[in-house]
């Protein structure tokens, strides 16, 4: 059966109702953050003392912490870098379906070097895991288990790539630098070897002083907002302060487009989240905003950073500096990463690539006298000719 447009008119409209009601609930939710970042730009160690007062109330709190500049901070960008070494990487995978025959996962990382100034060609490399599912062993690898894999893949790629270069090396990926997952009791073990190879992985950038980042385009997190909130809230009220929400409808993302300039940044924060308690010492989670577009057309992401970077001024100045120049390169209509957007093109991993992997695969299994498995019914019924894609 086809969409029932009629049904999806009625509730667009109703949506469409309450559009502009919202509108002027959100608006005046943005006057009271821009009150509230004037009010407390430069208390940060009341800033501070409240965020403690909040992880009693609520320890699951996760917020800007603010170190030593005011929060509306903006620095301009430094002079360019002459000369670096800018290695990215990004991952993709094939996850398992239990519709199929063959039960399987693919881990696909993608890297590539850039020698800045050098004038020496990029160098590309390219690593694929097949990981084939035990049939005598009842554990299923779910998305979020193979995402985490690819997550700690890409970090140990990134090291191994910097193996081959010397000087200022600027490791990056795409999304946050806190390794994310499902933590609930049946994940619990597989996370935790994950967070020990990744952290391990983090410790060993560390010791070579890279500079490793992670750059988070069109951010959904608002802990800067989460941060104004807490100042807002009394004190007495703040074991309520994940569902008061004083600033709903506010983000960071606004918030950052009506400070920062033409490829500014903002003050650095460190994040305040007992998740992040993990990452100790130098390898603290810190993040700042940038404005990779302009003033009047901002473009505004969120670049994650280990400590170790956060206390060398240079290696900062240096990840600013070249997420800018990188930014440039694919236009100023929609500025990101050169060298991040080429991993994804060498990391993707295409529908016709997994139809030659069932191929390879089921072929080596018959051959060697092994035996597939079976399809499901409602696999079977998708793939029969004809049939309406869906």
């Amino acid at each position: 059966m086809p969409i029932n447009y009629q049904e999806i008119y009625t509730q667009i409209n109703a949506i469409g109702q309450g559009a502009k009601e919202k509108q002027k609930r959100k608006e005046e939710a943005q006057e009271l953050a821009q009150n509230l970042l004037t009010s407390f730009n430069s208390q940060l160690d009341a800033l501070r003392s409240k965020v403690d007062f909040a992880k009693q109330a609520d320890s699951h709190i996760r917020c800007a912490m603010p170190l030593n500049e005011p929060l509306a901070s903006s620095c301009p960008p430094p002079d360019s870098v002459i000369q670096s070494t800018l290695i990215a990487a990004d991952g993709s995978q094939i996850v398992p379906n239990r519709h199929e025959p063959l039960q399987y996962y693919v881990i696909n990382v993608g890297a590539i070097a850039m020698q800045i100034g050098s004038g020496n060609t990029t160098e590309v490399e390219t690593d694929t895991e097949l990981h084939v599912l035990d049939e005598f062993d009842d554990t299923y690898f779910s998305d979020s288990q193979v995402a985490l894999q690819r997550d700690v893949a890409e970090r140990k790629k990134l090291l191994a790539m910097s193996e081959k270069y010397s000087g200022t090396i600027v490791a990056l990926t795409e999304g946050q630098l806190e390794l994310w997952g499902s933590v609930d009791n049946e994940n619990a073990k597989e996370f935790e070897k994950s967070l020990h190879d990744y952290l391990h992985a983090l410790e060993e950038m560390r010791q070579k002083q890279i500079i490793a980042g992670g750059y988070v385009d069109k951010p959904g997190a608002n802990w800067v907002i989460k941060l104004l909130e807490i100042a807002g809230t009394p004190q007495d009220e703040l074991k309520n302060v994940r569902k008061n929400r004083l600033l709903a409808g506010v983000t960071d993302l606004w918030m950052f487009s009506q400070i920062l300039g033409e490829h500014e940044r903002s003050a650095v924060f460190a994040l305040q989240a007992k998740s992040a308690e993990k990452y100790k010492g130098a390898l603290a989670i810190h993040f700042f905003y940038i404005n990779v577009g302009d003033k009047k057309h901002p473009k505004i992401a969120r670049v994650d950073v280990p400590l170790w970077v956060v206390e060398n001024p240079s290696m900062l100045n240096v990840l600013h500096s070249v997420l800018v120049e990188q930014s440039k390169i694919m236009g100023s209509s929609q500025p990101f990463p050169y060298l991040l957007h080429r991993a994804h093109e060498i990391a993707i991993v295409t529908h016709r690539e997994k139809e030659d992997i069932d191929r390879l695969l089921s072929r080596d299994i018959l051959v060697r006298g092994g035996k597939l498995g079976e399809k499901s019914g409602k696999q079977s019924a998708k793939d029969l000719k004809g049939r309406a894609r869906r």
